[in-house]
């Protein structure tokens, strides 16, 4: 049997608990590996920062591109051409981008639909990114013109299922929004759209970007690890989170347990990397303990959250130790026996190495070396990180 192993990344928050550093973390370490995106989609901003000085939030690239290890973007991701190519742009040079024939692409009328919905819904806002992943998942589920990265390469096909996704959010558009489908610029807009899907054919044939289906990635004698890089946090997974404010996404290890399950033929030894920073942190609406007069951070400059039209304030308060430990109870659902270990980020945030967290609805003082003490979970290894580069972790 062929060994190979597999090291999962989670995020026990609602997301930015610092996955893009513990991805590039795990990638200087093994050379040898490819990133495998598991869940989320093209939402994702996963921050990277080298000892060099380069910079960048990963979308659509798996965060360990700059040390030149290739991304697999499964069929729980989302795909979105615009966007991509404007971060291929930025990012310069990448290396290889495989990604699944069924991985679900986003169009520009999922994108229009998003954000005039959450524009209208002014009582309750779920939290969107305004980027089209939530409205993407909700077509492909009710739908029955599925959009896959394989139906871009043929045009007639492409070309239909576009004009019927277009028909269906013109319903929606004028049914639920109090916007006109038909006041929209929608030729122009498209025009763009088709530009973009151009330009990734092109990427095709120069090997930029492989179209591959699961098993090639997982049976390929070429990678011994998989990194498996989370998105979002398990305190917004559609199942475990607070509804309404959740995402559509497994965030717990649950999509990296049944990929690698399908593969008895491979032996994979797994261990779980769970992150949080040492502070709590929400990008959206929802539920989140009111800021506290004293929470104060320093050395955040590089932050890269910033005020967003959709999702609003970046919130920040004390680590609250009763939601990590409910988010690791319910990763323990998929986890039960794996290897387990913690990274904690930003520590370089306080002023102190005493900080405060929320333990029984209390605001108590602890030296952060002490907060996996207060978890139920056995970690094999702590890691705390005081710098935003992997290098020093």
């Amino acid at each position: 049997m062929v060994e190979k192993k597999a090291l999962i990344i989670v995020g026990l928050g609602f997301g930015d608990e610092g996955k893009g550093l513990a991805t590039d973390y795990l990638c200087l370490h093994n050379p040898d590996s490819i990133v495998v995106k598991y869940n989320g989609g093209h939402q994702s901003a996963h921050h990277v920062i080298t000892k060099e000085g380069k910079n960048h939030i990963f979308s659509q690239f798996g965060a360990g591109s700059f040390r030149n290890i290739p991304t697999y973007r499964s069929k729980y991701c989302t795909f979105e051409p615009m966007s991509f190519i404007n971060e291929l742009k930025t990012l310069g040079s990448s290396p290889t981008l495989y990604i699944d024939e069924e991985c679900p692409v986003t169009t520009y009328f999922d994108i229009l639909f998003n954000q005039l919905k959450d524009i209208s819904n002014t009582e309750v806002r779920i939290g969107s990114t305004g980027t089209g992943y939530r409205t993407t998942i909700e077509r492909q589920k009710h739908l029955a013109e599925k959009l896959t990265f394989k139906n871009l390469f043929i045009y007639s096909d492409f070309e239909n299922k576009l004009e019927r996704i277009q028909e269906y959010y013109r319903t929606r558009t004028n049914l639920e929004t109090c916007f006109i489908f038909d006041s929209f610029n929608h030729e122009a807009e498209l025009e763009k759209y088709y530009i973009a899907v151009e330009e990734i054919k092109k990427l095709i044939l120069n090997n930029n970007i492989v179209m591959v289906k699961e098993e090639d990635i997982f049976l390929s004698d070429v990678w011994k690890t998989y990194i498996f890089e989370g998105s979002q946090g398990i305190l917004l997974d559609q199942n475990y989170g607070t509804k309404p404010h959740i995402t559509l996404s497994n965030t717990t290890s649950q999509n990296a347990q049944d990929m690698i399950k399908r593969y008895n033929e491979v032996d994979f030894s797994k261990t779980i990397y769970y992150v949080t920073r040492a502070y709590q942190t929400r990008h959206g609406h929802g539920p989140f303990r009111e800021k506290s007069h004293n929470f104060i951070l320093i050395n955040n400059c590089n932050e890269s959250n910033q005020i967003n039209e959709f999702q609003g304030v970046f919130k920040t308060n004390f680590l609250d130790i009763d939601q990590l430990n409910y988010a690791l109870e319910c990763d323990n659902i998929y986890s039960n026996g794996v290897d387990k270990n913690l990274l904690i980020t930003c520590l370089d945030h306080f002023t102190s190495e005493i900080i405060k967290v929320f333990e029984h609805n209390n605001e108590v003082d602890m030296h952060y070396t002490k907060i996996p003490t207060r978890l139920n979970c056995k970690f094999k290894n702590v890691i705390y990180s005081f710098n935003g580069c992997a290098e020093f972790l």
